[in-house]
C-alpha cells in the first residue's frame, strides 16, 4: 500500500528530527525522553532511591532515564497497554489503564508502599477528531491524577501530559487543590504544532 503524502511528510520529519537522532545516538528508546530530561534538569524531579510510577511507559524511554537517576536503591513500576522490552530495574505491568484489573495489579506491585513521583505520558490513539480525542486525553490525565492522589507520599510530585482544549483549565485547577505548586511546561522536544503540554505538580498535600 502506498503511503499518503501526510504520512510520508511525517516520516521524513521524524527521521530528520534532532531528538530522534539524539535518542538513537545515546541509546534511548524514544525522543520523548528529552521532554522528561529537560524538565528534570530545570525542576529536579528525581533523587537517588526514589520510588516512581511510570504510566504510559512504552517503549520505555522515560523508565530508562528514571532508572539512571534513581539508582539501584530506587524502584520503578511502569505500565502501558503496549508491550515494552525489559528495562533493568523496572517492573512492568501490561494492560489498559482504564481497566480495573490493571489498576489492581499496579497496587499489588506497590505492596502498600507510597511513591515519590508519578509520571504519566499517556495519550489515546488519535482519531484526528478533537471532539473525540480531547475528552479521551483528559480522561487519562484524570485517571493519572487519581492514581497520584492515592499513591504519592506527602510532598511527592506528579508530572503528566495533557492537551490544551476542553477540560484543560478545570483539570489544572483540580490538580492545584492537591499540590502546593503547579506549573505548566512545554519542553523543546514537544513539537511546536502539538497541543500537548506537561503539568508539573509539586509538594502533594
Amino acid at each position: 500500500m502506498a503511503r499518503s503524502k501526510s504520512s510520508g511528510r511525517w516520516l521524513d520529519e521524524h527521521f530528520k528530527d534532532e531528538f530522534v537522532k539524539l535518542a538513537q545516538a545515546q541509546g534511548y528508546r524514544s525522543r520523548s525522553v528529552y521532554k522528561l530530561k529537560e524538565v528534570d534538569q530545570r525542576d529536579f524531579l528525581f533523587k537517588p532511591g526514589f520510588r516512581v510510577l511510570d504510566l504510559g511507559a512504552a517503549p520505555g524511554g522515560w523508565s530508562q532515564y528514571a532508572s539512571q537517576k534513581i539508582g539501584k536503591h530506587g524502584k520503578i513500576i511502569a505500565s502501558d497497554i503496549l508491550t515494552m522490552e525489559e528495562v533493568s530495574g523496572v517492573t512492568f505491568v501490561q494492560g489498559d489503564f482504564t481497566e480495573n484489573n490493571v489498576i489492581l495489579e499496579l497496587k499489588a506491585q506497590l505492596q502498600g508502599k507510597k511513591v515519590d513521583l508519578v509520571l504519566s505520558d499517556m495519550a489515546p490513539n488519535s482519531t484526528g477528531m478533537t471532539v473525540i480525542d480531547q475528552p479521551r486525553a483528559m480522561y487519562l490525565a484524570e485517571l493519572a491524577a487519581e492514581t497520584a492522589q492515592q499513591h504519592l507520599v506527602k510532598g511527592g510530585s506528579f508530572f503528566v501530559k495533557v492537551f490544551h482544549g476542553s477540560g484543560y483549565e478545570s483539570f489544572y485547577k483540580d490538580v492545584s487543590k492537591l499540590f502546593q505548586k503547579v506549573v505548566a511546561r512545554k519542553p523543546k522536544a514537544s513539537r511546536p504544532r502539538s497541543k500537548e503540554v506537561y503539568i508539573l505538580a509539586r509538594n502533594f498535600k
